[in-house]
């Protein structure tokens, strides 16, 4: 297939590139391709089996890289929210309904359209901690002088491993992992789930702390709080101390982690356009750990190596 011939799409933060024909969209990923196709529709095919609206596979090439999906167009839930600020509060509302939805899915496994099993694995605290590093693997060395790395590296590390600890739930939830209003689509109507391919059993409170305190969308404390209680309004049963401590924390590990993806965007693939949500998601985990006893430990040490000044300023 001549990939010229159709219309490229805005991309995203993985390898792959989309293209638009007259009635589907075109993935083609030259890189992590299990991942970025195999995965993703296999992840797809779990959403549509529960009932919920993703990406239909029209057809696929695997050998050449690339797959052929349903077309939801252009219409995402954050486009639709810059636009119209006004139903903000009842768009969310939704949006709690359908995470209510994909945390009610069980199916484990699934067939590939290459007719292998794939088993959704489990989000560990060691996986949690390894995405956590990546602020120390690129975020670090791009902003900190190198006689205080070693150190501040160790200091970090440890309190990472402090708060990891501190979870209260297991990992039993399915979680879509990138859960935003960017992955949100709207079609006839209805909500559709896009990139979904991280999908994992884990933390029941992982997805909520993406949707709320999104690096993208801009939202006031008073909302965030008016969604987060929302979610425990229709979850009645669920120990609400204990999902506010893993809410929290899930939080700040993930706006780091983001700190360090979007560093290595620019250094190693050159996409600079992430650069500039650095100072929000700095913004995002200081919201959450300002008067906050388990992130004393936490605080002492990013108030020592990270001004306010670089924060604020991070695209230099």
């Amino acid at each position: 297939m001549n990939l010229n011939k159709f219309k490229p799409l805005s991309g995203d933060a993985s390898f792959r590139k989309f293209y638009r024909n007259k009635k589907n969209i075109i993935i083609f990923s030259k890189k992590d391709t299990r991942k970025n196709l195999l995965i993703y529709d296999a992840i797809n095919k779990i959403l549509i089996k529960n009932k919920i609206k993703a990406p239909k596979l029209i057809s696929q090439n695997y050998k050449s890289k690339y797959i052929q999906i349903e077309d939801f167009g252009n219409n995402t839930v954050y486009l639709k929210l810059k636009k119209n600020n006004k139903n903000k509060l009842t768009y969310y509302k939704k949006i709690i309904k359908l995470l209510n939805l994909v945390q009610k899915i069980k199916t484990k496994k699934i067939k590939t359209f290459l007719g292998s099993n794939y088993k959704v694995p489990k989000y560990s605290k060691k996986i949690l901690l390894d995405e956590a590093k990546l602020f120390l693997e690129w975020y670090v060395p791009k902003k900190i002088k190198k006689k205080n790395q070693t150190l501040l590296r160790k200091k970090l590390l440890l309190a990472l491993k402090n708060l990891i600890n501190k979870i209260k739930f297991s990992s039993k939830t399915f979680v879509h992992r990138d859960f935003h209003v960017s992955n949100l689509m709207i079609k006839n109507k209805k909500l559709c789930i896009i990139d979904s391919q991280d999908a994992v059993f884990g933390n029941v409170s992982y997805d909520l702390a993406s949707l709320i305190d999104d690096v993208r969308l801009k939202t006031s404390i008073g909302f965030k709080q008016n969604i987060f209680e929302e979610y425990i309004k229709t979850n009645k049963k669920i120990n609400a101390a204990n999902f506010k401590n893993d809410f929290e924390i899930l939080s700040v590990l993930r706006n780091l982690k983001i700190i360090g993806i979007f560093t290595r965007l620019s250094i190693r693939d050159n996409k600079d356009n992430y650069l500039k949500l650095i100072p929000y998601a700095w913004k995002l985990i200081e919201q959450r750990i300002e008067k906050n006893k388990k992130f004393i430990e936490l605080k002492i040490i990013l108030d020592k190596y990270f001004s306010k000044k670089l924060r604020n300023n991070d695209e230099n």
